[in-house]
């Protein structure tokens, strides 16, 4: 038997179950894990919420309801931990996971420091917790060309002009996200409306209000921190069975990381700081070499950003968007698995 591929497994966060991933849950999933659906659903049904069964069977996507952090994020986390549960592991020897945003409690879960189940429970508070902060929103801007090189001066331009916006009297203004090609800023409605109206041209895309986002990975989001430390004990968590890169690029590794230093981040500077999603990608895989990226539903669209990251550091050789695309021709880097023949390489079932 040939030797297995190493892969770093990279969870996905909000926006990514769209109306092309209803019933995909079912579809995928419902014969195999079937249990463990039931485990969500019972879940759900104990706190008075429409199951991941009922949601994710609709006759129709619905904006209003599945884009609400209390949907999205309980069928954001059962897409991925049951894709996860999927990767065949004859072909594939997992040496690190990581994610995105609301992905790191998804990632808690495959890296093992919690179990799958408490995975669900931390993901559906942290849903309707997210939902807990004052006035504000996140903004979407591309910092890259059509080839996915940087725009020589824009990122600096930015950080300069949301730093000139928040110590503005009333007005509060952050870095949230770093995607590697695109930037998320947050802040409260006087911030965001500056941005909107000063920001210099960027490429490809005009800036984007993210709907029905709050101003996540800023300190707005202190009340979503106090209910996750009031609800989420310290007693979910224990040591990850793999290594675990979170949003500054810091390492939780098996036989160092204490628990209760990790129950504190995931609950307090991952909901109230920058999340610097490109950072532990690239800290990934400069630390663990990868043989290749997996990238576990729901969609795919967290796949620019994962290859903006590589392209950031220069990855075997791949610096520009025609460059990535010729590696994923010859011989894929990212596999994801929100991609029918992409997924059938991970899971060994085509």
């Amino acid at each position: 038997m040939s030797a297995r591929k190493t892969a770093l497994v990279v969870a996905p966060g909000r926006g990514t179950y769209g109306k092309s991933e209803l019933g995909s849950i079912g579809r995928l999933h419902g014969a195999r894990f079937a249990a463990q659906i039931a485990n969500f659903d019972a879940q759900r049904r104990d706190r008075g919420q429409p199951t991941v069964t009922e949601l994710d069977g609709a006759d129709r996507f619905s904006v209003s309801t599945h884009m609400r952090g209390d949907v999205a994020a309980p069928l954001i986390y059962a897409a991925t931990a049951l894709d996860w549960l999927s990767i065949d592991r004859d072909t594939f020897d997992v040496v690190a996971v990581a994610g995105n945003s609301m992905g790191w409690y998804s990632a808690l879960a495959l890296g093992g420091a919690v179990s799958i189940e408490d995975g669900f429970r931390i993901a559906n508070a942290m849903g309707l917790n997210s939902q807990t902060h004052g006035p504000g929103g996140q903004i979407l801007l591309q910092v890259v060309d059509e080839g996915w090189r940087p725009v020589p001066g824009l990122r600096e331009r930015l950080f300069d002009l949301v730093a000139d916006i928040n110590v503005r009297a009333n007005h509060t203004l952050a870095l949230s996200i770093d995607l590697a090609g695109m930037l998320v800023f947050a802040g409260n409605e006087e911030g965001l409306a500056a941005l909107l109206a000063e920001a210099p041209p960027t490429p490809g895309r005009d800036p984007l209000r993210l709907a029905g986002h709050g101003p996540f990975h800023t300190p707005l989001m202190f009340g979503s921190s106090d209910k996750a430390k009031a609800e989420l004990p310290p007693s979910l968590f224990g040591r990850p069975a793999l290594p675990m890169v979170d949003g500054r690029g810091h390492v939780w590794r098996r036989f160092s990381s204490d628990s209760a230093d990790l129950w504190d981040y995931s609950f307090g500077h991952q909901i109230l700081a920058p999340y610097d999603f490109a950072l532990s990608v690239q800290v990934a895989m400069r630390e663990y070499a990868p043989d290749v990226v997996i990238l576990p539903g729901p969609g795919d669209t967290l796949g620019g950003a994962i290859a903006q990251s590589l392209i950031g550091i220069g990855w075997q050789g791949i610096a520009s968007k025609a460059d990535f695309a010729a590696r994923q021709a010859a011989d894929p880097v990212l596999l994801s698995m929100g991609r029918a023949e992409q997924r059938g390489l991970v899971t060994g079932l085509q």
